[in-house]
């Protein structure tokens, strides 16, 4: 493919620099896309890259994956649309070597991921925290969708944050569906290692989940060439393999 000057990017986005590394970028940016798209392990990835002839180690998918995923999943949340106002909160526990930590999640009425935090409590302040990180970044919301945990109403009290705060099991159906891949790539990982891997993990699969999200099952074949066309574009433009190959 033809080396595009690092010109034609749109203004204010820094390219990822792939200086240094043996493979060219469109292989890094597929394992990396491989890894976050599909619930793959590290050596399945590494079995799909050599039946096609390119020849590396699980190791270095892992390398590539801690690297360059971030980098990629804030390229991609910044040309994200805005978020819907109404919020879903859950949290979901997540055993690591034989403590429990608690995944906090947000996710908007259209099942984008807002935002996802790793904690080792699940009381106020650990309400409290997240969603000052969300307000830091999103604004105020319309409508907050809890379960009865009664830390979400303590923490909103305490932030003074004045919104319709609905708390029911069976209307917070979205966020708690937001967790089923997670658990099957805790499955697939044969659990995660430590919070700090969780957290890294969770915050680049969300954006890459919401990247295609367009291409559910739930539409018919033209709509999800299209969204898929748009998704894959969308990600050669965050990865910069485009550019730098």
């Amino acid at each position: 493919m033809k080396k595009e000057s690092v010109s034609a990017l749109p203004p204010g986005d820094a390219p990822i620099s792939f200086k240094g590394y043996r493979f060219p970028p469109d292989v890094i940016s597929y394992a990396v896309w491989l890894y976050y798209r599909f619930p793959l392990s590290l050596r399945m990835v590494e079995e799909m890259l050599a039946a096609r002839g390119i020849e590396l180690t699980y190791e270095t998918v892992r390398k590539w994956s801690v690297h360059f995923g971030l980098a990629i999943a804030k390229r991609i949340r910044t040309t994200a649309p805005g978020p819907g106002d109404k919020w879903h909160l859950d949290e979901m526990v997540v055993t690591i070597n034989g403590t429990k930590h608690w995944l906090w999640r947000a996710v908007d009425q259209h099942g984008a991921v807002l935002d996802v935090l790793v904690q080792s409590r699940r009381d106020k302040a650990a309400a409290k925290r997240l969603m000052r990180k969300l307000l830091r970044r999103f604004g105020r919301p319309r409508v907050i969708v809890t379960d009865k945990l009664r830390s979400y109403k303590a923490a909103n009290d305490e932030i003074g944050l004045n919104v319709d705060h609905r708390q029911h099991k069976g209307l917070n159906n979205r966020a708690e569906n937001s967790h089923e891949p997670t658990r099957v790539r805790e499955k697939v990982m044969r659990r995660f290692k430590s919070a700090r891997q969780l957290q890294q993990f969770t915050s680049v699969h969300g954006q890459v989940a919401n990247l295609f999200m367009g291409c559910g099952y739930n539409r018919n074949a033209p709509q999800k060439r299209e969204a898929r066309v748009q998704a894959m574009a969308t990600w050669e433009r965050a990865s910069c393999a485009r550019w730098a190959a």
